[in-house]
């Protein structure tokens, strides 16, 4: 049984947007997926993306996925990585995936001299937030995300109602 990570590979646009749905689906989050195929494939495989994604395989088979983006640290002085979305299809959990993404992103940061490799989880997602915490994470439960969307960004960009 083998465990590979690599980088996603232009051909694979429809393969992320299945993990998304599986991921936005698993969160009860479906209602939310607004992307296409197109929209993934202009984000991940342009000259110079901002956004990267990481496959992990199982004997050759796509079993899951890391989306992730540069981030800045001010305090620090240095970039980092901000996980968007981790997923292993439940066949495949269990099985070290998804370690093995967050071991390459580490890398990742390392190779790059960058300071930290960060990301949100929901709070009622207990099997995920042990098993973060069993690699080291820290839940920063000082901090709360803020998000605006939809008709208030219109409204904060001053272009709404």
């Amino acid at each position: 049984m083998s465990i590979a990570i690599r980088r996603a590979r232009p051909d694979e646009a429809e393969l992320i947007l299945s993990f998304i749905r599986e991921l936005a689906d698993y969160e009860k989050l479906s209602h939310e997926v607004e992307a296409t195929e197109a929209m993934i494939s202009e984000a991940l495989f342009v000259a110079n993306p901002r956004l990267f994604c990481e496959i992990a395989e199982w004997n050759g088979e796509a079993a899951g996925f890391a989306v992730w983006f540069a981030n800045f640290s001010t305090f620090s002085g240095r970039h980092g990585i901000y996980l968007e979305d981790l997923f292993v299809r439940p066949a495949y959990r269990g099985k070290g995936l998804g370690k093995a993404l967050l071991v390459r992103l580490a890398a990742i940061c390392l190779e790059n001299g960058w300071s930290r490799l960060q990301w949100a989880v929901l709070d009622w997602n207990t099997p995920s937030v042990e098993f973060y915490k069993s690699l080291g994470a820290v839940m920063m439960d000082d901090w709360t995300l803020c998000r605006v969307t939809g008709p208030a960004l219109q409204r904060l960009a001053g272009q709404g109602a």
